[in-house]
């Protein structure tokens, strides 16, 4: 069994719908990807985010290495396996979480600079918890301080043990507060560290066909930085696919798809994935890292991305944050304590949510009150069941025809006024 492949499916302008192939099935797109984080949607079991429509979920190399260990997940066979979990799976490369918890960003990239704070930028400038050098990265453990280095060949070793279907390559996070000219040195060390993943991924791939004949072989993606720089995202993302075609006239591996990831901010993220997709080959599924409000959903599908990741419905979700057609609420502010309809009853009647067809907004604000668990579990499942049906709902506007259309309509009522 080859270890992934890509259809297209519709066009609409640039946007897509298309099928990745694993061997744990298939991801039509485009998808949102849930975050289990460490191996687990905080909440939530995955039968329940199963249930809710996920076709894959993605949990984090940096977190499973400090607890419980790669070797464990291993033995166990593999993340899928190891949390019950029975579709695709994707594990990032710890890149991010090991330069963003030393640096003390936020988990969301997609960012306004207009928005960073002066503490924001003090952040950037103190005593890091992370140091780069041109081999890799130095790191203390957000559970004890101990000391850590994650370098390519490290993090292929962490994610071959992890067993994902798609993993990420190793690569440098940097900011919006970052210079130009540190932006031009880290799309370098990007690139080395790109070919380096690759090479130890194909060491790995034939190891582990010897020492674990029974695991599927793992496809993994390279990962384009350059931050809001045209000249560097191009750049960057050429690189990467000269890196993969040169793998495969050599008959080894190339990438399996591509990452968009790094600083993007959030007034040009359209712009920004336009200039990568220019780039990237039609035959390849394209992955924002760490993207999922709505708006920027349908901007970097409407500009050639495919899958998305973020923690943000989850996070929301355990705050008593809630989507609804006419946008976010909280259920923990007062007005709902006498509140006995759905979340949104439009939204259950249209699709069948469970959390909006069986539970009010009053029990809701009460569980979130009275600091009940099931608060924060109800919230967070209805959050992923309302993004996976939005996903949904692009994928059919695009095989339809009607992107734009429903572009418009979801929006233009999604960010309109408030009730």
């Amino acid at each position: 069994m080859p270890d992934l492949s890509f259809t297209v499916g519709s066009t609409h302008g640039r946007a897509r719908s298309g099928v990745i192939t694993t061997p744990h099935g298939d991801i039509a797109t485009p998808a949102f990807i849930p975050v289990a984080t460490k191996a687990t949607v905080k909440m939530l079991t995955p039968e329940q985010v199963a249930a809710a429509g996920a076709q894959a979920v993605l949990s984090n190399a940096y977190h499973l290495y400090l607890q419980p260990g790669p070797d464990i997940v291993d033995e166990a066979g593999g993340v899928a396996a190891f949390e019950n979990w029975r579709g695709p799976t994707y594990t990032d490369s710890g890149g991010f979480q090991v330069l963003s918890l030393g640096v003390g960003f936020k988990k969301i990239l997609a960012m306004d600079v207009a928005e960073l704070t002066e503490g924001d930028i003090r952040a950037a400038k103190k005593d890091r918890m992370a140091r780069v050098d041109d081999d890799g990265v130095d790191f203390k453990s957000v559970i004890d301080g101990s000391s850590h280095r994650f370098t390519p060949e490290v993090s292929m070793q962490i994610q071959h043990q992890l067993g994902a279907d798609i993993m990420f390559a190793f690569d440098e996070l940097t900011t919006l507060v970052d210079t130009r000219a540190y932006q031009e040195e880290s799309v370098a060390r990007t690139h080395r560290w790109a070919q380096r993943c690759l090479d130890e991924h194909d060491r790995l791939t034939n190891a582990r066909a010897i020492t674990h004949p029974d695991r599927p072989k793992q496809s993994l993606w390279g990962v384009v930085q350059g931050a809001q720089y045209e000249d560097l995202r191009r750049q960057a993302t050429r690189g990467l696919v000269e890196i993969s075609d040169r793998a495969q006239a050599e008959g080894r591996r190339g990438f399996g798809g591509y990452g968009i990831g790094g600083a993007l901010e959030k007034n040009i993220l359209g712009t920004i994935t336009s200039w990568v997709t220019d780039e990237l080959p039609d035959d390849k599924p394209r992955h924002m890292l760490g993207i999922s409000e709505p708006d920027d959903l349908f901007e970097c599908i409407a500009n050639g991305a495919d899958t998305f990741d973020c923690v943000a419905p989850t996070r929301l979700g355990r705050r008593g944050g809630v989507y609804t057609l006419d946008g976010r609420m909280n259920l923990a502010a007062a007005r709902f304590k006498r509140d006995f309809g759905g979340i949104d009853d439009e939204f259950a009647a249209a699709t069948g949510a469970y959390v909006s067809s069986n539970y009010s907004r009053a029990y809701i604000h009460h569980l979130l009150k009275a600091k009940e668990f099931l608060g924060g579990t109800l919230c967070t499942l209805h959050n992923l069941e309302f993004m996976l049906r939005l996903v949904d709902n692009i994928r059919a506007s695009i095989d339809e025809g009607r992107f734009e259309e429903y572009r418009a309509e979801f929006l233009g009522r999604y960010y309109g006024p408030r009730s």
